[in-house]
Order: structure tokens, then sequence, then C-alpha cells
């Protein structure tokens, strides 16, 4: 045996190693080994991107626009960003020092996190939410904190929660509205309460507004619109969710001038830039196409209001999401846990839905059901929802 082959453990890092796979991902490699099976897993819109959007990307092409972008992307996008974030949500960038195109939104976390975070800094998690946070954090060199947010309280965040996960090693907060998984909404008043609590820690902020488009039953509030809180926020978002570019893998962020230099170093070291042509495809959607955005969330909402219908019909206790595309029904008066669930469900009745664990605190006893699939898929999905649970009842 090679000295290589006996020390496979020992090559990887303690910091990699020590990070879970997604928790996420088991049951789609399962699912997609079956047949027949309605999908409620999966976290990117049915939708094809619209046809203007690919057209304006075919034309990028067709013009020879096959090289590098600047490294903060073309600042015809990072101009459009900037006009779009101050139309829609009252929040005024420089495109030329505070705006930065990224490879998706995941990348502009794990750059903020590693521009910001020394080790043993801690971030303080807003759970349950997206899988990737905790792994960020730790991959940075950071220690995340994560906090508990409950159906009593339609899983809304409020500074009294955070400020009990405050220490003196507290360097920033990770907040994500409208939240995946459980589709919940933060309000101008909770977020005014939570600016306050931020100033007088010195705390930065992560604010994840990926879904801020699809928000359904109040117009969405940037936290960096309160107060002074655009100087201590990272705001990211993206195409993938509101125009259905998940395969374009382009986000943004916004940041104070010293922080995104910073962040730009990692990017320019580790991407150079977001694909050029995918660049060109943001800057359509974001000037011409807020009507096929309209259309999708009408879609949505639509679809949002059937499944918590449905779920209370058969038996599954949901609180209405007010966004995202994500419903969070707790599956714990079926004796299962969520995982258990999740597993027959998809074994018995060929339905793949994300047990509410891998999401962190708060999430056993639910499971993750994303409705940006068709109204037919959605409504066999509760036929064969409401025959498991007959079947167990």
């Amino acid at each position: 045996m090679s000295s290589i082959s006996m020390n496979r453990t020992s090559r990887l890092s303690d910091r990699v190693q020590e990070i879970p796979p997604s928790g996420i991902r088991r049951f789609f490699d399962l699912a997609s080994t079956m047949e027949n099976v309605i999908s409620l897993g999966v976290g990117e819109p049915d939708f094809v991107t619209p046809w203007k959007v690919r057209e304006a990307s075919i034309s990028s092409l067709e013009r020879g626009f096959t090289s590098y972008s600047a490294n903060a992307g073309v600042i015809e996008l990072r101009r459009a960003i900037a006009d779009y974030m101050e139309t829609r949500f009252s929040v005024s960038y420089d495109p030329d020092t505070e705006v930065l195109v990224t490879v998706g939104a995941s990348e502009a976390i794990d750059i903020g996190m590693r521009a910001i975070l020394n080790l043993g800094d801690e971030v303080i998690i807003v759970e349950p939410t997206f899988v990737s946070y905790r792994s960020l954090v730790s991959m940075a060199g950071g220690v995340p904190v994560p906090i508990r947010t409950g159906i009593e309280d339609n899983f809304k965040v409020t500074a009294e929660l955070i400020k009990e996960a405050i220490t003196p090693r507290t360097k920033a907060l990770m907040i994500c509205f409208p939240n995946n998984p459980t589709g919940s909404t933060v309000g101008r008043e909770e977020l005014e309460g939570i600016a306050k609590l931020a100033e007088e820690h010195n705390l930065l902020v992560f604010s994840d507004e990926i879904y801020a488009e699809l928000s359904y039953d109040e117009p969405h509030v940037s936290i960096a619109e309160i107060g002074d809180m655009k100087d201590r926020t990272i705001l990211i978002s993206g195409f993938s969710k509101s125009f259905a570019m998940t395969g374009w893998r382009l986000g943004f962020v916004l940041a104070p001038p010293d922080i995104l230099a910073a962040m730009l170093k990692i990017h320019q070291y580790t991407l150079m830039c977001a694909p050029t042509m995918a660049q060109y495809g943001a800057i359509e959607a974001l000037e011409n196409g807020m009507e096929d955005l309209q259309h999708m969330r009408d879609a949505y909402r639509q679809r949002r209001n059937y499944v918590v219908k449905t779920f209370a019909e058969i038996g599954l206790p949901c609180h209405s999401p007010g966004g995202a595309f994500y419903a969070f029904p707790s599956v714990g008066n079926t004796g299962f846990t969520s995982e258990e669930f999740a597993e027959k469900l998809l074994l018995e009745e060929r339905v793949a839905v994300v047990p509410g664990h891998v999401f962190g605190k708060g999430g056993e006893g639910y499971i993750r059901c994303s409705y940006a699939t068709s109204m037919d898929n959605l409504q066999e999905a509760m036929t064969r929802l409401d025959r498991f649970l007959t079947k167990y009842a």
C-alpha cells in the first residue's frame, strides 16, 4: 500500500472534513434513480428563462463578446443593477464602487464571509435557513451560532432572539428573507429593531434577498434602507429565482466600498469574472423583464394559496409563507421524524420533499415542499400525500 493511499484522510483539510455533505442532495440522488417521481424538493423555477433574456445573451455571442469582462462585471450591468435596486427597493448604490457581479448568490456569500471573518469570529445564523450558510462560515474560519425561529411566530426573527446570541466574538448576523425553507418574511418594524441592535453591537449584516421579488402579501423591505444600515450591510441577490435563470449562475452583491474592494480581491483570484454572455442577458432581464417576472410571481402566488389550503385539508399544519416558493408544513402529528417521513413518502408514493432538519434548529418535524412546479404536478402530489397520510393515520 502506498503512503498516499494510507493517508487519504490526513491529506484533506480538517476544516473541509468537518463539514457534512448537503442534506438536500441525498434525496435528489435517491429520487433520480426512481421513475414516476414528483419532485417538490428542487429550489428552482419550473419556468424557462424568458426568451428576450436568452436572445440578448445569444446576440452578445454573435457580436463576439466572448472575452473576460471587468472583474466586477460589465459596467452596463452594474449600472442596471444600481438602477433596479433604487427603483424596486429604495436603496442607492454606486455602480463603480459598491456593486459586484458574482457567479451566483452563493459565491457572493462565500467571498463576503472570507472578506470579513478572522479565525474564531462568530456569525449568528437565523434558522431554519438555507443549508450553505453554516458551512460557508466554517470554511471562512468563523464560528456559526444558530438561533431558532419557530412556527409559533411564523418563523419570524426578532431583535430579542438575536440579542440572546450576541457575545464579544460576534462579528456578523446572517439573515435571509423571504426565507428558504419557511417562506417567512420580515417587516419594517422587525427590521428596525434588528438594525438598532446591529448598531449597538457594531455588527455587520449579511442580508440574502435572493427571493425579494417573490414577496406575495407585502412589499419587500431591505434592511439596507433602514437608518444607517447601508454602511454595515452586505446585500446579496441575483437572477436565479426571480428571472428563472438558475443555470446561468449569476448573482450580485452590494456593499460599502471597503468591504466590496476586499470581496473583489477574492473574486479576482478565484473566478476572475462572471460569464460575459450571461451578464448581457441579465441586463435585458433588469431593463425589460418585469412583465415576465410578474407573470411568474402571480403563478407562484396561486400555487402557494393552493398548497397551504390543501395541507390544512389533509391534516398537515402549515403557516402561510409570505414569499419565496416553499411551504414548510409540520409532520409532527404523524409520529415520524422529518427524515423518516420524507424517505417513506418518496419510496411509497414517489413524492420527493426535503426533511426539515437539514435546515438547522427548529427544522425537525417539518418538511420543505417547493411549489415551483406545475399545478398538475402539485395536484397529483397532494393526492399522493393524502393517500400516504390516510395509510398511517
